[in-house]
């Protein structure tokens, strides 16, 4: 019981050299958020992303070319018996892409949370796995610039 009462009462201090609740100098300031259209429309527009998943209860992140379905869907393509294959299949995952500004840092990241599905190639010889991400929820925002 006395743990939990200190545990309460312990207050995290910001980093040092950044204002309590605020942007740093030359950090990137999270801006307001988007509505899940306008999330989707700005994913469809970037060729690459990272998907995001467990391997042995470790977090593992992979860059990965990408499409979206007329359903909000991310669609990946992936050799049968890959890894991320056997990891993904029936996981709830995360998925990311962005658009960053790398002089001002300013842009945009979209990340969409759902179950995925592995959907496995005919025989044929060079057939590849689908993977799709089923959307449950999809989180953008816009970076602003940060406080000078």
């Amino acid at each position: 019981m006395n743990a939990d009462r200190e545990a309460a009462s312990v207050q995290v201090e910001p980093p040092v050299g950044r204002p309590p609740g605020g942007v740093a100098p030359g950090d990137v300031a999270p801006g307001p958020g988007l509505d899940e259209a306008r999330a989707l429309e700005l994913l469809r527009r970037a060729g690459v992303g990272r998907v995001v998943y467990t391997v042995g209860a470790l977090p593992a992140v992979l860059p990965v070319r990408f499409r979206l379905d007329p359903l909000g869907g991310v669609l990946l393509s992936t050799a049968p018996g890959s890894e991320l294959a056997r990891a993904v299949d029936g996981a709830v995952i995360a998925f990311e892409a962005d658009e960053v500004d790398g002089v001002d840092g300013t842009g945009w990241c979209v990340t969409v949370l759902g179950r995925a599905e592995v959907r496995r190639p005919s025989p044929a010889p060079g057939a590849r796995a689908e993977i799709r991400i089923a959307p449950e929820l999809v989180v953008g925002r816009h970076l602003l610039p940060g406080a000078a």
